[in-house]
């Protein structure tokens, strides 16, 4: 058992909230401390949920901040969902601030940031998603934390029911089944995404060194974790054989020399 702190901003969202269950299924992991406007619902002797409706200040709650190791941060907005103005306080600021929270208490921590495809630091691009998210993804790069893994996924297919926020997003969930066949790296599942997450939080994204994945790293990430907790799993059901008990098999089986009622 491992004494692996994890904090997570965003634990009720899509991404957020399967984040947070696939932390406290893992047994490396001794807490969750879950920092949102509302609780998650969820119920663990793991988790611990902290209600703040202030993501430009942490310093009410800046104890939730000392000694935390791994730091989850899925929150978000739709494009066009909100005026241009808060959507770059949401990407960039509430960003920023939290970083900055963290980072006075647990400076060693691993911070993995949700930011999105297309996303552009040098702040030139046409798109106000694409500057403001690169303007997000330079601020955690240079504020010095031990490791910062930056996910720039596709489109996120929901394994989940949800009101979707617009008619393309419709349409796109409608069709992501067979466009994923045709162009895998269109997009991710959101629990391929809150996986890969987790793992590079917890244990690092082996020989990928660069800051940034793309949909195609996520997705190999999450292939290669997905294929990990299957052979621990098969691993922790299959009991050896006890040589005794083969000793003893064999004699009661005829067909084997020396077994059943041979005589000798």
């Amino acid at each position: 058992m491992s004494d692996t702190r994890v904090i997570i901003v965003g634990a009720t969202g899509m991404v957020g909230g399967i984040a947070l269950r696939e932390s406290l299924r893992r047994p490396d992991v001794a807490t969750v401390t879950a920092v949102g406007r509302r609780t998650t619902g969820v119920k663990d002797t793991k988790l611990r949920d902290v209600v703040h409706d202030d993501y430009m200040d942490y310093k009410r709650i800046a104890e939730v901040f000392d000694g935390q190791d791994v730091a989850l941060f899925c929150i978000g907005a739709y494009t066009g969902a909100v005026p241009d103005e808060e959507f770059r306080k949401i990407t960039v600021d509430y960003t920023v601030a939290f970083a900055r929270a963290l980072y006075e208490k647990s400076p060693h921590a691993a911070f993995c940031f949700l930011s999105g495809q297309g996303a552009d630091q040098t702040e030139s691009s046409r798109m106000a998603f694409a500057r403001h998210k690169g303007a997000a993804e330079k601020a955690l790069i240079g504020q010095g934390f031990a490791r910062v893994h930056i996910f720039r996924p596709g489109y996120i297919y929901p394994v989940t029911p949800r009101d979707e926020p617009n008619f393309t997003y419709r349409i796109t969930r409608a069709l992501y089944p067979v466009l994923r066949r045709i162009y895998p790296n269109i997009g991710i599942a959101s629990d391929d995404l809150a996986r890969a997450m987790v793992c590079a939080g917890l244990e690092g994204t082996g020989r990928h060194e660069a800051p940034v994945l793309e949909n195609r790293d996520i997705r190999a990430l999450a292939e290669a974790t997905r294929l990990r907790v299957t052979l621990r799993t098969s691993w922790s059901r299959w009991t050896p054989p006890i040589p005794g008990r083969i000793l003893g098999a064999a004699k009661e089986d005829p067909t084997l020399p020396g077994g059943g009622n041979a005589k000798h």
